[in-house]
């Protein structure tokens, strides 16, 4: 996606070798526009897949797949919550989590009727780096006897593995943006 590679290269920024800071535009304040286009192209890339729930993960993974929802028919956004809030009194779906980012383990949870075998799921998130997220919620689809139709990726870091590995699992990965490496503030894309 052009638009969004020309963003990266304008806003984003490059810290060390792993990490590419897009807050300015895409997880701290987003630009509307932007995540508008990239939600009519994960429905323009899955479109014949009959998806029936967008699953993601709290927090950045949240305005994309809403926006991707719109661009799907208004399908429903279910997002697995990373603590266990007090209001979920119900059964639960859950897999443990790794955070590249804050370096974290959390349990990704998801109440058990918000999911069902009849559901066709896309996952969507900002990033795809090692692919725990993405696992993780795989899981969450698996454990609720529904079908993974793919994940989509706004930006994914190749250099780190996660798409390759989810590849190698079977699971249809389609990235928007996909970076090859970060060297000397550089980007590079594939």
């Amino acid at each position: 996606m052009e638009i969004l590679k020309e963003r990266i290269i304008k806003d984003g920024v490059a810290i060390g070798t792993e990490i590419l800071k897009v807050d300015s535009f895409l997880n701290h304040q987003i630009d509307v526009v932007l995540l508008s286009q990239i939600g009519a192209e994960f429905a323009r890339i899955f479109e014949n897949c009959g998806v029936t729930k967008i699953l993601t993960i709290e927090a950045s993974g949240i305005p994309i797949a809403c926006f991707a929802a719109v661009h799907f028919g208004n399908v429903p956004v279910v997002f697995a919550k990373k603590a266990a809030p007090s209001t979920m009194t119900e059964e639960f779906y859950g897999a443990e989590v790794k955070s590249f980012t804050k370096g974290t383990v959390s349990v990704a949870r998801i109440s058990k009727k918000y999911l069902s075998p009849e559901d066709r799921v896309l996952i969507v998130d900002d990033f795809l780096a090692h692919g725990e997220a993405a696992f993780g919620l795989a899981s969450l689809v698996k454990q609720a006897g529904a079908q993974l139709v793919g994940v989509g990726a706004v930006i994914e870091k190749q250099f780190q593995g996660g798409g390759k590995k989810l590849t190698e699992a079977d699971v249809r990965v389609e990235s928007l943006a996909v970076i090859k490496s970060i060297k000397d503030g550089n980007i590079e894309f594939a």
